[in-house]
């Protein structure tokens, strides 16, 4: 993704994430993919990417924490990324902290975005200049009532709240946010990365304001300090975000403890940046001892 672009543009062009594909897979690990996943509460499919741990056929016994992640095509295959076969690295990271004993073994579940729908998708709320927005109601049902039902039959997964985290960037970062606080029977570990505070007038402020403190809901926040190529948009993106910190921390969630907070320096809004965090992430989401 090229930070020549204004943010706002960013986010707007990362619905044509498919039409970016590239030819060579690189996959690592136990790989399973379910295509065309269907969800009647949206009405539309989207396919499934799921990533197994090691030992996950040899322990046959042994079940497993969940880690849903939005944006699924950019997670682990630079063949299904958005440009340049950019992608997160997801499966060579988990694959690596897991043999170190790093973090737990998880389970990572990339849910692929449904393209024109993405942005409606991931927000709570219309954004007015935007036209968009406003379906993360729904997304967060067909998490909850769908997806999460399947992934639990077919796979051998830890069921608890304690055991499930969401996680996205970006747009993906709110609904993250959103869903998983409203879901917190559901979801008690959130990743919240590079998140789009600015959509439809900071909503997600107002939405953590009018949220209860739970203690048991651990919540990692961050932005890159140069997540546009404007010196004005990359400030408001790091100051939006601490105004995020600020409203979670206002409601009880305290830094180094529940929430872990971090400005990125040099990092722009693109798969790159998330990807050299992602092995933070995943050590303060799923440590290997808690």
């Amino acid at each position: 993704m090229k930070t020549k672009l204004p943010l706002s543009v960013i986010i707007v062009l990362l619905i044509a994430a498919p039409a970016f594909a590239q030819r060579q897979h690189t996959l690592t690990g136990d790989i399973r993919v379910h295509k065309d996943f269907q969800s009647k509460i949206l009405n539309n499919s989207r396919d499934i990417i799921v990533y197994l741990p090691p030992g996950y056929k040899e322990q046959a016994k042994r079940r497993y924490p969940v880690f849903y992640m939005h944006d699924g095509q950019n997670l682990f295959d630079g063949a299904t990324s958005f440009i340049n076969g950019q992608e997160w690295r997801a499966d060579e990271t988990a694959q690596s902290l897991i043999e170190a004993q790093q973090i737990k073994p998880v389970i990572i579940v990339g849910i692929y975005n449904a393209g024109k729908e993405r942005i409606n998708e991931y927000t709570p709320e219309q954004d007015l200049k935007y036209k968009a927005g406003g379906q993360a109601d729904l997304y967060g049902r067909m998490l909850v009532e769908e997806l999460k039902p399947f992934i639990d039959q077919n796979y051998r997964t830890l069921k608890t709240a304690k055991d499930t985290g969401l996680g996205g960037s970006s747009l993906g970062g709110i609904v993250s946010l959103y869903v998983g606080l409203k879901y917190r029977n559901v979801f008690n570990r959130l990743a919240v990365i590079s998140p789009s505070v600015w959509f439809a007038d900071k909503q997600i402020l107002r939405f953590v304001e009018s949220q209860p403190y739970s203690p048991k809901v651990r919540i990692w926040l961050d932005i890159g300090t140069k997540e546009s190529s404007k010196p004005e948009e990359a400030s408001n993106a790091v100051s939006d975000t601490r105004l995020l910190k600020d409203a979670l921390t206002k409601k009880g969630w305290k830094l180094e403890q529940q929430l872990r907070y971090v400005e990125d320096a040099g990092a722009e809004h693109n798969e790159r940046a998330w990807a050299s965090r992602l092995s933070s992430i995943l050590q303060f989401l799923f440590p290997f001892r808690e």
